[in-house]
């Protein structure tokens, strides 16, 4: 007795893949939140880190931003950009699932955009005479929402790194060997900047790498998204896009 298989609608036969599974509208708009998201957080950091009085783009933490009168724009800009964060991550998952790649690239980006929300919400500390008033030099005393501002978005910059190379574990074993090298470079590159930032240095060498750390980890986010709404990334061929077992359960 023969069994047969019904595929769903614009499945293809013999790849285990079901396109409408990771083709909706609806993941291609969460995707297309992570195309947007770096963008506007650049933008809105950058113009506030020009015209703002006191700031120094060269020497003070984008953070300090969110002090001050005018504190609630960069608040707003980094809880903007984890929602985003979030949203690309969801738009990720169906897609990794159907390639049988790890969901652990989804879930650490998801962290990234749960760091950068709570950085939001818990404030850092105002330092180095911003906002004006403020004494120079670091704080000598932190507060509560400081400690938890630091440490959410340390670890939310712990989960991009490792997402930049979760993910290049999949292009790799997909045989996309530039977008796997693209995306170790990436999570060294903002490793390196990372651990200049977290010595506590206001050089303007150490201030300009984390700057250009977070420019490199945002571009890979949004080139990611981008692949992922391409058509050859979505509809996977071949048995090894197939998801194990152990995938579809996760």
């Amino acid at each position: 007795m023969q069994s047969t298989t019904t595929l769903g609608p614009g499945a293809r036969p013999g790849t285990g893949s079901v396109p409408g599974a990771v083709g909706t509208m609806w993941t291609r708009g969460l995707l297309a939140c992570g195309v947007l998201a770096g963008p506007l957080y650049l933008a809105a950091a950058v113009a506030q880190g020009a015209s703002r009085a006191g700031f120094r783009l060269a020497h003070d933490d984008v953070s300090l931003l969110a002090d001050g009168t005018l504190g609630w724009i960069q608040i707003a800009n980094f809880i903007l950009a984890g929602a985003l964060t979030l949203a690309c991550a969801a738009g990720l998952r169906p897609v990794l699932r159907a390639r049988g790649g790890s969901p652990w690239g989804a879930r650490l980006l998801a962290g990234y955009g749960v760091g950068l929300i709570a950085a939001g919400i818990f404030r850092a500390d105002p330092a180095n005479g911003f906002p004006p008033g403020t004494p120079a030099g670091k704080a000598t005393t932190m507060s509560w929402h400081g400690i938890l501002h630091i440490a959410a978005a340390g670890a939310g910059f712990v989960c991009l790194i490792a997402a930049c190379f979760v993910l290049a574990r999949l292009f790799s074993a997909q045989g996309q060997r530039r977008w796997a090298a693209y995306s170790r470079i990436s999570g060294a590159l903002f490793l390196a900047g990372f651990l200049g930032a977290v010595s506590g240095s206001d050089s303007a060498g150490v201030v300009l790498g984390f700057w250009a750390a977070v420019v490199i980890g945002w571009t890979w986010i949004a080139l990611v998204a981008a692949k992922a709404l391409t058509p050859d990334f979505q509809h996977p061929a071949g048995p090894a896009a197939q998801p194990s077992a152990r995938q579809l359960a996760s």
